[in-house]
């Protein structure tokens, strides 16, 4: 069923004629503090929370509101299409789910919850590496629906290379590597209460699940014995019992054999590569015909690198804040590398996507599609699936009004003559 911007408005206030309020807050502010009230102070903390004093968080929205749009007047907008072609798939909008893990912290169904509503949106989802759940369940819920993969480089090539297949072999039509994750950010409000998901087996779901990494786990530990033997109290035991009940098989087992927390350790030691170099990328397109795409590029030059080494597409993103303290936004970051790239590969943004009119701000900028982030996990939060459907018509009907209202019928007519800046 086709999408409409203003069936979407009109169903809203004739509901509300029978006393029927909107599943989840359409203003972003309103949103992140129903979610802040229904989740935990861990899960939050975790979701909300950024790198350092979080100025990178603001500056992502402060940028944006320095771009203002120039609506053009007396155009047939009539009929709007928002539609676009993406490594050889047909889209219905600009927008994407970008790669967010551990969403069992959001919301018992997590993952699954987010692939349903994608799937009724047909709204690309790009599966965490970090996610509550493994890629082929989700994969069986998208069906035919787009979604891609989101990769951090392990310190093995080999659990690399498994990961890729994986991906391929559950239907996924691109690659997004991660690379501004190579080490964690310091991350104030997780350091304040000592929390860290992965720490209690949560969003580790693509490694439990893959054969490599199992296999990993039998290699010898010679520190698991002098590990085990400290800080051993009421609430350690509790954590072990959790991973016990969380953990795939059964509880017994794997409370006897160790494997949750074989697991955990595994994990942390291999996730991320500090080592990572532009060279590495090589491996990657020996082991993959998809098209790949780099998240994380701030710098023109990094991104005319990327064209150097083949890269298929480039994801302007600052991690929403999470990783470094102070950094460029990645809407001040988007007209240079665009300007690099001149078109050659897709240009997609994340980072600071609170709304239609930021996504039409990016694509006025050159960005050939947005990702949102924060506002669907706040969304999953509150309603589930629901929550998140919701959110994603609000955001197409949002956009495709901005659009209208500035004078485009289709995305090609968007571009930086409607916008100003006098900062």
């Amino acid at each position: 069923m086709k999408f409409s911007a203003t069936d979407r408005q009109k169903n809203i206030y004739i509901r509300g004629m029978s006393g029927h309020r909107p599943l989840i807050p359409t203003t972003h502010e309103k949103l992140r503090q129903a979610a802040k009230e229904r989740l935990s102070a861990e899960a939050y903390t975790y979701i909300a929370g950024g790198a350092g004093r979080e100025d990178t968080i603001a500056a992502n929205r402060k940028d944006f509101e320095k771009w203002k749009i120039v609506p053009r007047m007396l155009r047939d907008v009539s009929e709007r299409d928002t539609s676009l072609n993406l490594f050889g798939q047909s889209l219905p909008s600009p927008f994407l789910l970008a790669p967010i893990g551990v969403l069992e912290m959001a919301h018992r169904k997590a993952d699954r919850a987010v692939a349903q509503a994608a799937k009724n949106t047909g709204t690309p989802m790009i599966f965490s590496n970090q996610a509550s759940i493994s890629m082929e369940s989700c994969a069986r819920i998208l069906e035919d629906s787009p979604c891609w993969f989101q990769l951090y480089w392990s310190k093995s090539d080999e659990l690399v290379g498994s990961l890729v297949k994986r991906a391929e072999d559950c239907g996924c039509s691109a690659i997004v590597v991660t690379l501004d994750t190579t080490l964690l950010g310091w991350r104030n409000q997780d350091l304040d209460i000592a929390h860290l998901p992965f720490l209690n087996g949560k969003g580790i779901a693509q490694y439990t699940s893959d054969p490599v990494f199992t296999r990993l786990l039998e290699e010898k530990d010679e520190q698991a014995a002098t590990r085990a033997s400290r800080h051993i109290n009421p609430t350690t035991m509790s954590v072990l019992f959790k991973l016990a009940w969380r953990f795939p098989g059964r509880f017994v087992s794997n409370l006897t054999s160790g494997v949750p927390l074989k697991s955990i350790r595994k994990f942390v030691d291999i996730y991320s590569r500090p080592s990572l170099t532009w060279e590495n990328l090589a491996f990657l397109r020996e082991h993959t015909s998809l098209p790949i795409l780099l998240k994380g590029i701030l710098h023109p030059d990094d991104a005319l690198k990327a064209l150097d080494y083949g890269i298929n597409g480039i994801i302007v993103s600052n991690h929403g804040g999470r990783q470094v303290d102070g950094t460029i936004s990645t809407i001040e970051a988007l007209p240079g590398v665009v300007k690099a790239i001149n078109r050659k590969i897709p240009v997609l943004i994340d980072s600071g996507i609170r709304g239609g009119s930021d996504a039409f701000k990016a694509l006025a900028l050159g960005a050939n599609a947005v990702c949102i982030g924060r506002p669907y996990v706040y969304a999953l939060a509150l309603a589930g699936r629901q929550g998140v459907e919701e959110l994603i018509k609000n955001y197409r009907a949002d956009f495709e009004l901005t659009m209208a209202l500035a004078g485009c019928k289709s995305l090609e007519e968007i571009n930086v003559d409607l916008m100003y800046n006098n900062q």
